[in-house]
């Protein structure tokens, strides 16, 4: 299993002269990677960072990348946003064809509305975005969110949203509740 190391990381940040100090920007898509480590030792300053197609299954150590405006985490094998709270300049989030599931909705959420920054979701293909009020929800419950799935977000939408929030939390309960059972059943 490949690992992140300090090799690869001056490996993959050619176009900063392999400092990575000052690094703010570093493509480690494609990589086999099962886990996000050493980032926070060696690349204190990243803004941008691109984990797509790897085999990550865990979100961790990112919450000292307190610069970190941009994730691509996208084709890996997340089923929670977490480790995220600390990264107070994240604004935008790409988990594009993960295993974020119904059940899990509520938690990843949480962690995302600590984000004062955060202005951008994109979570296309995953389980939780088949309940049909995956978009609302997350408009109602992310204050600064400015666009979920390429889409922007209107006052009145928001507004709507917010509204209609006590009979979704209701409804996801039952959708998770729901999923949960069908997965006992299955085992």
């Amino acid at each position: 299993m490949p690992f992140i190391t300090r090799d690869l990381l001056r490996k993959r940040s050619e176009h900063n002269e392999s400092v990575l100090m000052t690094l703010e920007e570093i493509s480690l898509h494609q990589q086999k990677l099962e886990k996000i480590e050493l980032l926070d030792v060696y690349c204190r300053h990243l803004q941008i960072l691109l984990l797509q197609d790897n085999l990550i299954e865990k979100m961790e150590g990112l919450s000292k990348l307190k610069e970190l405006k941009y994730v691509n985490i996208g084709v890996n094998s997340i089923s929670i946003v977490e480790g995220v709270r600390g990264c107070e300049s994240l604004q935008k989030l790409d988990l594009t064809l993960n295993f974020v599931d119904i059940e899990d909705l509520e938690e990843s959420i949480d962690n995302l509305a600590e984000l004062p920054d955060f202005r951008e979701l994109y979570m296309v293909g995953n389980p939780c975005t088949d309940w049909e009020y995956f978009k609302d929800y997350c408009v109602a419950r992310l204050e600064h969110l400015g666009r979920i799935e390429g889409e922007d977000i209107s006052k009145s939408w928001r507004l709507q949203a917010k509204q209609n929030l006590p009979d979704m939390e209701k409804k996801l309960v039952i959708a998770a509740r729901k999923s949960i059972e069908k997965k006992v059943l299955e085992d």
